[in-house]
């Protein structure tokens, strides 16, 4: 890729623009480790849903969503869009609770609802298992998606480009902490989405429009509906019985980190820091339309142009990046390159900060230094920060030289698969302990590796379905055997976390009793704005698609329906003020 002056230029401002806000906060945060991890707890919902949107939006994802669709179609998305329900459950049954746990960490949970040595261990074993292996793998699996994109645009060194974004990441992100992270992400999300949108534009402008784009499409993928149907079509790489498994159990069931039930990681963080619980449920519902109804269609449109365009390619979604190189005019290829840079900034950004909290939260400050002044804390924090950056480097090096993160990856959804349910219910049933999230974890491990040996394949779309119900069911027997075995948390600790977080539902009926307080009511209430809500982000993903492939009437219809909903959510959230 040739780039002009105006390129230069173009990527110049983004660099110093990203520096400029990202340093802005840095005495801010030099308060307090409250505020550099939760910032002050005083985001209003719009920044911290941008932000959300922002981190899950990195370096690989428009590769991996040309990949998807460039094999198996727009359906090929229904890996991912199948948590549409997942998302939508945080915003109205979760959302409230995070924000008035008011704890600095999710794992900082651990000690506020259960009691005693297994609660202690639990918060230190999540802290250190979320801080080094999981965030390790995610930035090493994005820092060595950006080397393919500098490899592929540039020419460069990729690997030496690669380090000096990830250095000005580290230095804003342990300079100013959450804040400077918020706000450049607001940032970043801008520029990633013009580029995608720009690039969107002339590689369907390159195929003839959309119109051509929809009639040329059934002859490379056999038929129309095995290219744009939004379905698996009969005898497509998703048979229904795989589909229907991922709409019914896997959004629940399943932990992997961004798409945790009930919330958790960086989504908790961002609750946890709005200024109000209206701010944190606004800004999960921003999220997760802006998630899967906004964001993905300029990728898609690039990555059916792409196939056309590039038909002759091995690796799928480097069309993506071909597109760009080919493509773009002067001026719009120093945008589409910050859009990258922007992507792969603001997911490593928050990732740094992210793993530090935790380190510093719930390890250092819990387990090392209980009585460290503020003034320790922030510094520990940007030590760590920067310890983390050389970590991922490392991390990154090792898995370049492994050559897939395949295994890595099947361990950790391993250790995931299965354990939703106690994550979901630890808030709406009083009786689950620390070890039920324990034995959750150790059943779910053993479970996928027996299962995998005796000869299910995860890579396989029917026997991965098949592998993630057998490990459903048979961690969620084991911990609900555990959970009746072992005690409770001490009632103690329950009253106190009732009274701080109220929640709804009969679960907690015999605790509130105890505590002299009526139950708290607005579980039905929640329960039809999530309906609701899962209609609105469908019916807007599906209406968007429609109205730009067609037929447009049917596209209408959608966001009809998804306008109806919306409504209906709008009046569930107005009641719950």
């Amino acid at each position: 890729m040739r780039l002009s002056a105006l390129d230069f230029a173009v990527l110049a401002a983004y660099f110093l623009l990203s520096a400029a806000l990202g340093l802005r906060f840095a005495r801010r945060a030099g308060k307090s480790a409250g505020e550099f991890f939760t910032a002050g707890r005083s985001l209003p919902w719009w920044l911290a849903g941008t932000s959300m949107v922002a981190t899950t939006f990195a370096a690989d994802t428009p590769l991996a969503v040309t990949g998807l669709v460039a094999e198996h179609g727009i359906a090929g998305n229904w890996v991912w869009w199948s948590m549409v329900m997942g998302s939508v459950l945080t915003v109205f049954l979760y959302a409230r609770l995070w924000r008035r746990a008011e704890v600095t960490t999710d794992v900082e949970f651990a000690e506020l609802r259960y009691s005693g040595r297994p609660a202690a261990f639990l918060r230190a074993f999540r802290a250190l298992y979320l801080a080094l292996p999981i965030n390790l793998i995610v930035m090493g699996w994005v820092n060595l998606a950006m080397v393919k994109v500098l490899e592929l645009t540039l020419g460069v060194r990729p690997f030496a480009a690669m380090l000096l974004l990830l250095a000005l990441t580290v230095v804003y992100s342990s300079a100013s902490g959450l804040w400077g992270v918020v706000v450049t992400d607001a940032l970043q999300f801008t520029v990633a989405m013009l580029g995608c949108i720009a690039l969107a534009y002339f590689a369907v402008d390159a195929v003839g429009g959309l119109e051509q784009l929809s009639a040329r499409l059934p002859k490379r993928y056999g038929s129309a509906e095995a290219a744009l149907s939004f379905f698996p079509t009969s005898g497509a790489w998703m048979p229904l019985t795989a589909l229907l498994a991922y709409l019914a159990v896997q959004w629940w069931a399943t932990w992997y980190p961004g798409a945790e039930p009930g919330g958790g990681g960086y989504v908790a963080q961002r609750i946890l820091s709005s200024r109000s619980e209206r701010d944190g449920v606004l800004a999960t519902l921003w999220f997760t339309l802006a998630h899967y109804a906004v964001r993905p269609w300029p990728w898609i449109l690039t990555a059916l142009a792409s196939v056309l365009l590039y038909p002759e390619l091995q690796d799928k979604s480097s069309g993506y990046i071909r597109a760009a190189v080919e493509l773009l005019p002067s001026g719009l290829k120093g945008l589409f390159l910050a859009a990258f840079a922007a992507a792969y900034m603001s997911t490593l950004s928050t990732q740094l900060n992210w793993g530090a909290s935790y380190l510093v939260n719930d390890v250092y400050a819990r387990f090392v230094r209980q009585k460290a002044e503020p003034k320790e804390l922030v510094r520990i924090s940007r030590l760590l920060t920067a310890a983390l950056f050389l970590l991922s480097a490392g991390s990154t090096w090792l898995l370049e030289r492994l050559g897939s993160i395949e295994g890595a990856w099947r361990l950790l959804i391993a250790l995931g698969a299965g354990t939703g349910a106690v994550y979901l219910l630890r808030w709406y049933w009083w009786r689950i302990n620390a070890w039920s999230e324990v034995s959750a974890m150790a059943a779910s491990l053993v479970s996928f590796v027996a299962l995998t040996l005796l000869g299910l394949n995860p890579a396989d779309p029917l026997e991965s379905a098949q592998l993630m119900l057998a490990t459903a069911g048979l961690t969620t027997v084991a911990w609900v055997v555990v959970t009746l075995l072992t005690r409770p948390a001490d009632e103690e600790t329950l009253l106190s976390f009732y009274r701080r977080v109220r929640p709804p539902g009969p679960g907690w009926r015999k605790v509130a009793e105890r505590a002299g307080l009526p139950p708290e009511g607005g579980l039905s209430r929640a329960i039809l704005g999530w309906a609701a809500g899962v209609v609105c982000v469908y019916g807007a993903l599906f209406g968007v698609g429609k109205l730009l492939l067609g037929p447009r009437l049917e596209g209408a219809g959608y966001l009809a329906a998804s306008a109806v909903a919306f409504a209906v959510v709008a009046k569930s959230l107005a009641t719950r003020r």
